[in-house]
């Protein structure tokens, strides 16, 4: 009798492959909302544990009605000029629902920040956004707060593609967009916008300068470290000077629409050092070419941005990715999650989907930084967001290369959201997660304060404090994104399993600007559920 030998047709093969490998490799994954009615081109975490979820306003009806008879008119709306469908929503942590928010004025490859009220700061987009200022107060859950369209005051220059910065002081410096090279600040300064030539000097035929990563430097000036194309500069915003030029990074182009992803290591020890760590891009041309199938580099580059003689130190991702987010974990590590593994940015211009996360973990040697995870089943490619959660987990939204909604396509418009666990939240490690017992609400610079923690096992280690903001994501970038590890003393027992932590807060807002963190007490790598801390002058 013959031996039967079995058949797998690809797409069973894969799924087999991807069974295997979530067996074998860390992270959790889950399904948290099978629509949450809109594609989030935006999305930021508030203090209040909810996500403001963000699009354009031009797509169209939405699958989310904005209910009570409320509608947005607008003459100029090529699609619908009577628009009664949300293109923004808040989504609550709690409870999974799903309100929907009025937004007026296209905000389609804007800009965001919050501010140190914690409030968040909404800049630019298309057509009649692009000079708009919007603003929205979270509120609780239980509230209606909304988006406010600010009538008193606009950008000097339009802007689309813009990177928002929190400075020092609390203001925000707004730094490009599409031929925009220049800054401007909220609140408003007298000199309005002011050019900065290092933007024109980058820009080629792709416009590789947009969405340039901009890293606010814990160094006495406060000064940002800019990043577009594939150059870099140190820029002192208060006297409009260059202080620096940082070598070229190569590989190619590393911003939109090239795709690739910035971070900036947890800021620690006495906080003077600040690395950078770029990933991932398109191939150079590829955009204008409309190279759908050409492969993604997986080249990143690492620098000690507040060194004297800074030079990057390059390695290799396991996996070439273009549109990938990088997410600063209370740990330190860094995730970087969705995005594809050929072609570019815009839209219908990227192709096999980067499935696979990676933890990059910065303390370990050249070839050991990157660890392969569980991958995910749903593809996150253009307009897709990941943001940190304050019980540690990742929230994964949207994904639409489309210029419209279109689901019946390859890769649909995609609404479902998901929480991606890392393993430090792995039930083996239950019994080494802290807990926040007590932390002050607000502290000042420099102030020396207690942390009460419970941990149900002896702790063997001292455990850290870590705070991370909030960041505005989008584009593969998450504008303003900062982890800072606190100065901490030993962790005294306080009772049984109970523990206390002595925290100095950082001294100046150049580490910390001024606003709302995360606070995270670390055990052995085991982050706590956050307490949201303010920091005030």
């Amino acid at each position: 009798m013959a031996e039967l030998v079995p058949y797998f047709t690809p797409g069973l093969l894969l799924l087999l492959l991807l069974s295997i490998a979530r067996a074998d490799l860390p992270g959790t994954w889950e399904l948290i909302v099978q629509d949450a009615g809109i594609a989030s081109m935006h999305t930021a975490v508030t203090r209040f544990n909810t996500v403001v979820l963000l699009d354009r306003t031009n797509t169209g009806p939405s699958r989310k009605s904005l209910g009570r008879h409320r509608c947005r008119r607008d003459p100029n709306d090529v699609v619908l000029k009577r628009d009664c469908y949300a293109h923004s929503v808040l989504f609550d942590l709690g409870t999974n629902q799903i309100r929907p928010l009025m937004i007026q004025t296209d905000t389609w490859c804007s800009s965001g920040q919050f501010l140190s009220d914690g409030s968040l700061l909404q800049t630019g987009g298309d057509r009649d956004g692009f000079k708009k200022i919007r603003k929205f107060e979270p509120c609780d859950p239980n509230e209606t707060c909304d988006w406010v369209e600010l009538q008193d005051t606009e950008l000097r220059t339009g802007r689309w593609y813009a990177t928002n910065q929190i400075l020092p002081d609390g203001s925000v410096i707004i730094v490009g967009g599409r031929g925009t090279n220049t800054v401007e600040y909220y609140p408003p300064r007298q000199n309005g916008a002011v050019p900065f030539q290092f933007l024109a000097d980058v820009e080629d035929k792709q416009m590789d300068n947009l969405y340039p990563y901009v890293h606010l430097l814990p160094d006495d000036a406060g000064n940002l470290f800019v990043f577009a194309n594939s150059r870099a500069v140190k820029y002192n915003h208060q006297t409009n000077t260059i202080v620096k030029e940082y070598p070229a990074l190569d590989g190619g182009p590393r911003n939109y629409p090239s795709g690739g992803s910035s971070a900036m290591l947890a800021i620690q020890g006495d906080f003077a050092t600040a690395e950078i760590l770029i990933c991932g891009g398109a191939q150079p041309g590829a955009f204008t070419a409309r190279a759908v199938d050409a492969p993604a580099h997986g080249t990143c580059g690492r620098i000690v941005a507040t060194a004297a003689d800074p030079v990057w130190v390059t390695e290799e991702m396991p996996l070439g990715r273009i549109m990938g987010d990088m997410v600063n974990l209370p740990t330190g590590e860094i995730l970087i999650i969705n995005g594809a593994q050929a072609g570019s940015q815009g839209f219908e211009m990227g192709s096999d989907p980067c499935l696979y996360p990676l933890l990059y973990r910065p303390d370990q040697p050249i070839g050991l930084r990157f660890m392969t995870l569980n991958p995910g089943t749903i593809p996150r490619m253009y307009h897709s967001t990941a943001n940190l959660l304050p019980d540690g987990r990742i929230l994964l939204a949207g994904s639409n290369p489309h210029y419209f909604y279109k689901f019946n396509a390859e890769f649909p418009t995609e609404l479902r959201i998901e929480a991606f666990s890392p393993e430090y939240l792995s039930p083996d490690r239950a019994n080494l997660r802290p807990e926040i017992r007590e932390i002050p609400q607000i502290v000042r610079y420099g102030e020396v304060f207690d942390v009460f923690v419970t941990v149900p096992l002896p702790v063997v280690e001292t455990i850290q404090i870590n705070w991370g903001n909030a960041p505005f994501a989008t584009h593969s970038f998450s504008q303003g994104q900062r982890l800072v590890k606190l100065t901490v003393g030993p962790t005294l027992p306080d009772g049984e399993s109970r523990y206390r932590i002595q925290c100095t807060a950082p001294l100046n807002g150049a580490v910390t600007p001024p606003g709302y963190y995360m606070a995270f007490a670390v055990n052995q790598g085991v982050p706590s559920i956050a307490r949201w801390i303010r920091i005030v002058s």
